[in-house]
């Protein structure tokens, strides 16, 4: 309740700011896979045109996936496929705020693995879903713990330690070094 003034002012720069840089809606919906492998809609604020090609993203993925490179973002290149302003809105991580509609739908929890896209889902082994055994989150264990500095392997160890060591204590630790890690 105390956060939700802010919350709201924020959100309202935020639709404004992409109304104004882009045509289209404000918000982005894309479905995702969540705890045990269901899928759902997950809910961004838009920071690409609208229709933007995701081929060259899929490549990118699989390409981490096999390559023990660190987990960079493809956007972190210079991605055309991006509205302006969209780069400061992806590395403050606002643009990830309208998740909270899928913490508040029972979908996502505030800590927890990242959900994946559905064709990153049916690229993973047996034990790389293991990362589906818990609630997808706002934020993690790996994004706490190197993220974009971490291999794809990497990734999933610390997404599945989280599944193991899971508890009210690592949630709190979690919260508290998230916007550190958003800083870095």
């Amino acid at each position: 309740a105390a956060v939700f003034p802010v919350f709201t002012l924020v959100t309202l720069f935020m639709a404004v700011m992409v109304r104004l840089t882009s045509p289209g809606p404000v918000l982005f919906k894309q479905e995702r896979i969540g705890l045990g492998g269901r899928r759902f809609k997950i809910y961004k604020f838009r920071t690409m045109h609208v229709a933007a090609d995701t081929r060259g993203h899929q490549q990118h993925f699989s390409a981490l996936m096999t390559s023990n490179a660190p987990m960079q973002k493809l956007d972190a290149k210079g991605d055309s496929r991006l509205i302006a302003g969209a780069w400061l809105i992806r590395a403050t991580g606002l643009d990830e705020l309208p998740q909270i509609i899928n913490v508040l739908r029972g979908e996502m929890s505030v800590v927890g693995p990242r959900p994946c896209i559905p064709y990153e889902y049916e690229q993973f082994t047996a034990d790389q879903r293991r990362r589906c055994e818990s609630v997808p989150g706002l934020t993690g264990l790996w994004q706490v713990s190197g993220k974009n500095r971490t291999t794809f392997e990497q990734m999933i160890a610390f997404d599945c330690a989280y599944g193991q060591r899971r508890s009210l204590w690592l949630d709190v630790k979690i919260i508290v070094l998230t916007p550190v890690a958003l800083l870095v």
